[in-house]
């Protein structure tokens, strides 16, 4: 037995943000007190929400959303950093990822209210800018500013986001080894103790029931999935998913079942993951290739799911079952 592994015992910390949960699970001494890092953890989680929240009115990207265009409005550091690699990730993607969705997400009722059939009609109707087109960044200033109305909601990058600073917060007290996330997105530090990495289950996308659909070992590196399964509304009988498309300004029509999406940081995979969604597993792939990204696509048929992977994480198709893995070593 190594003497990391003799001097170490497992710590798993967990509390609320953004209507869900986080956790993080890592390996610390025995005389490790947990009261600190736990408060550090829901700080940082907290100071996200407060900054990116839809759903909460006084959030500094609803302050934004009000300000009228054509006005610089200060922003917090991080707030900025969030905006900066959505607008790369939407200009990469072509549109496919765009946080200028704000008024289409609330429509359908994937905000704080109800559907609203005007709103609806007034989403289907607007002529759309992509954010990445409308929106300016004064980094050096900590200024943004909108040259046209535009709704902006970070809903597709600020968990993954959340996840990235989780892991700081760690790497902040020292703690070099562990695994934190928020509602399935997660992201690794280094090896566990052992030398083995840690094991991420890939969810079969079944909306009535949840289930492993492969395993995926990580070090040092994150993982997203966004999917047509969990986030749904029913709009006049219609069953609809989260994901917008932004050239309609309604839900998906079509899309696969989920995508999973490995990268260096979570807030990378949270965006990417829904760019491909957008995009479908032939475009999406594609693209996905181009960028050097490892993604799995999970699409419905009539007899389960046919697996499309792209990198060399996943490896041109063959997908592991529930009882093997494969390996993401960032």
């Amino acid at each position: 037995m190594s003497k990391m592994s003799i001097e170490t015992e497992r710590w798993a910390l967990n509390g609320p943000t953004m209507g869900t949960r986080w956790s993080a699970l890592f390996y610390a001494t025995k005389a490790f007190d947990r009261g600190p890092v736990r408060d550090a953890l829901q700080a940082a989680v907290d100071e996200v929400d407060t900054q990116m929240s839809t759903w909460k009115p006084d959030s500094n990207l609803m302050r934004l959303n009000a300000a009228p265009p054509d006005t610089w409005v200060k922003m917090p550091r991080r707030l900025i950093e969030v905006l900066r690699l959505a607008l790369d990730i939407g200009r990469a993607s072509g549109g496919a990822f765009d946080i200028g969705m704000g008024d289409a997400v609330a429509a359908w009722g994937f905000g704080s209210a109800a559907a609203d059939q005007h709103l609806i009609r007034n989403a289907l109707d607007a002529a759309r800018q992509p954010a990445h087109t409308v929106l300016e960044l004064d980094v050096s200033g900590a200024r943004v500013r909108k040259t046209a109305p535009i709704t902006l909601d970070l809903n597709g990058i600020a968990k993954g986001y959340g996840v990235d600073r989780l892991a700081e917060t760690l790497r902040d007290f020292d703690i070099l080894s562990g695994l934190v996330g928020i509602d399935g997105e997660m992201r690794a530090l280094d090896l566990r103790p052992n030398g083995q990495p840690w094991t991420i289950a890939i969810e079969a996308p079944n909306a009535d029931r949840r289930a492993s659909h492969s395993l995926l070992a990580l070090q040092d590196a994150a993982v997203a999935t966004s999917g047509d399964y969990r986030h749904v509304v029913t709009v006049q009988g219609r069953r609809l998913s989260h994901t917008m498309d932004p050239i309609t300004g309604a839900p998906l029509r079509s899309s696969p079942a989920s995508v999973t999406v490995v990268a260096r940081s979570c807030a990378e995979a949270d965006a990417w993951a829904t760019a491909l969604m957008v995009l479908g597993s032939t475009t999406g792939g594609e693209l996905a290739a181009r960028h050097g990204l490892d993604v799995l696509f999970l699409i419905r048929e009539a007899n389960g799911f046919r697996a499309h992977a792209i990198g060399p994480l996943f490896d041109g198709g063959a997908v592991p079952g529930a009882d093997r893995e494969r390996s993401a070593i960032g």
